[in-house]
């Protein structure tokens, strides 16, 4: 029984300036909302603002996790810190969805007395709202089929420039109406389109956190796809998990009766599983079969 490691390097793409300009970019447009929204006592507008520093909180720990993932490994933590970047998106997910709380317990408060809110100045703060979550979103837009957290912040930036624009349609039926409950009613509907899009980046983040299957690769398909390599009897103990939002693992037993097909051949099985499911890093054991059953072939075995 043989070990052969072969590890494909990841080429990531620098978020680093996308970052760097959504952060800027939020923050501005936190000070204008929240400078509005506390001047016409707006409810709606300070939903959204309060939530932007969420975002804004949310893409400095993303950064930051994509900055830590480039460290080298160490004895300690011998895959390195891609991990980072998946407890950066589970604690944004997490902060969203506590803030979309509040925002909800104090607009069901609202209802019961509802403010008089001048709705121009809200059209045209959430107006640029829509302007700049719109070019924000753009900036991740590239990255975001590939990287949980690209994709979080793409999702963030998307559906607060929907927001910003149900806002402006709330100000103008207010305009039209004059019904105050309008603006307590838009952050409530804020909030919703919010907690739909974090679920779901709460859900992706748990299962990379938990080392399930990320979602892009198939088990099954890898499984029949290595099985059909020439050679190759059978695979058991294969796990396929993430490193990081942007690299995937893999280890596998292949019985090979005939015996080890050589270093060339593993490398290039590493090549393809890279090029065929995008796994990066691929650990193959290979296994003669002429002796008791390896321990860990069972299903039920870990």
């Amino acid at each position: 029984m043989g070990n052969d490691h072969t590890h494909e390097p990841v080429a990531d793409h620098d978020l680093g300036p996308a970052f760097k300009w959504a952060i800027i970019l939020n923050v501005s447009y936190v000070l204008i909302e929240a400078g509005a929204g506390f001047a016409i006592d707006s409810l709606s507008l300070l939903a959204d603002a309060a939530h932007n520093i969420t975002d804004v909180a949310g893409l400095l720990i993303a950064w930051g996790a994509v900055i830590a993932a480039r460290k080298p490994p160490s004895d300690r933590f011998s895959y390195g810190f891609g991990r980072t970047t998946i407890l950066a998106a589970l604690a944004n997910s997490i902060a969203i969805l506590v803030g979309v709380g509040a925002v909800v317990l104090e607009s069901v408060q609202r209802f019961s007395d509802p403010v008089v809110v001048p709705a121009m100045p809200v059209i045209i703060v959430a107006a640029i709202g829509i302007a700049v979550n719109a070019g924000t979103a753009m900036l991740f837009s590239a990255d975001r089929h590939h990287d949980l957290n690209a994709e979080g912040a793409f999702l963030h930036m998307a559906a607060d420039a929907a927001v910003s624009a149900g806002v402006v349609i709330s100000a103008v039926a207010m305009l039209a109406t004059g019904w105050s409950w309008l603006d307590p009613f838009a952050a409530i509907l804020v909030s919703v389109i919010i907690a739909w899009t974090a679920f779901g980046l709460l859900r992706s983040s748990i299962g990379l956190s938990l080392d399930a299957v990320p979602d892009s690769v198939d088990r099954q398909e890898v499984t029949e796809w290595l099985q059909a390599r020439p050679g190759v009897d059978a695979v058991h103990d294969l796990h396929i998990w993430s490193l990081s939002t942007t690299s995937v693992a893999l280890t596998a037993h292949l019985v090979m009766p005939k015996g080890h097909p050589g270093d060339a051949f593993l490398d290039q099985l590493a090549r393809d599983l890279n090029d065929s499911f995008g796994i990066a890093h691929a650990t193959l054991q290979v296994e003669i079969g002429d002796s008791a059953e390896c321990r860990l072939a069972p299903a039920n075995v870990v």
